[in-house]
């Protein structure tokens, strides 16, 4: 049965690993082209191996998103064979680890780390993809953000203010194109089971239970259930949603 993205073109950044990854697969198991962007060529090659080896089409592009021309090539990948970009997902960027600072400890570098990939490569890559989805005159965008974006987190002040300012760009853009058929969403997800949590966690059982019982619902998310959301988010069933900033996080900002 064909699916519901069926001859739909759509570019992921940040497709190589993680939420991006899982929302390739997600998109690509619906029928969509995928096009999968990122820094690292290993990650994005096995990405579209998978997504092939699973009866699904899909193509990758080396882009580093703070490099505006590379985003632009991105772009014009994605829409090569069709000439639309039908949905874009930017999951491009940076987390700066698991090291807190206070507020006027926090390194100067690392706070421009998080401003330069978090929100100036996510304005990049809106920027085009808006521009391709204003001239075809329809599309949707999702933007992956994260909870840390709505509430603070103590020793994350860089991240913090990256993924608030990530949600800023998405309700205004939101604002802009409402009324040219392109829906503009962020999904803000808590702390999601990505390699490198699964990694941490297997060498201290103990941590990942403290990581589990941050969240109401008693557990980290899987990534493909956030992928889940972008998929609706994609789709015509969420056709009157625009300009939201949707926490998918287990209860973690209701607290």
């Amino acid at each position: 049965m064909p699916g519901q993205f069926e001859g739909k073109t759509v570019l992921v950044t940040g497709g190589g690993t993680g939420i991006g990854r899982a929302t390739a697969f997600a998109l690509a198991a619906e029928g969509a082209v995928v096009t999968v962007a990122g820094r690292t060529e290993a990650t994005l090659t096995d990405t579209v191996e998978q997504i092939t080896a699973a009866g699904g089409t899909a193509r990758h592009a080396i882009c580093d998103v703070t490099d505006e021309e590379a985003v632009r090539a991105a772009v014009a990948i994605a829409v090569a064979d069709t000439g639309r970009l039908d949905f874009a997902v930017n999951s491009a960027g940076i987390d700066g680890g698991n090291f807190q600072f206070d507020t006027v400890e926090y390194p100067n570098d690392t706070f421009e780390d998080m401003m330069a990939t978090n929100v100036r490569g996510m304005f990049y890559s809106m920027k085009h993809e808006l521009a391709q989805m204003k001239a075809q005159g329809r599309g949707s965008l999702v933007n992956i953000s994260s909870s840390a974006g709505i509430i603070g987190n103590p020793g994350y002040v860089g991240y913090c203010a990256s993924k608030s300012a990530e949600i800023g760009l998405t309700k205004s853009a939101a604002l802009d194109y409402a009324k040219q058929h392109i829906r503009v969403n962020a999904v803000c997800p808590a702390l999601v089971n990505t390699p490198l949590i699964a990694g941490m966690a297997e060498e201290n059982p103990e941590w990942r239970a403290t990581l589990d019982s941050l969240h109401p619902i008693g557990r980290i998310a899987e990534p493909s259930e956030i992928a889940d959301v972008v998929v609706w988010l994609c789709s015509d069933k969420s056709s009157f949603v625009t300009g939201v900033a949707l926490p998918v996080d287990g209860g973690y900002t209701a607290q």
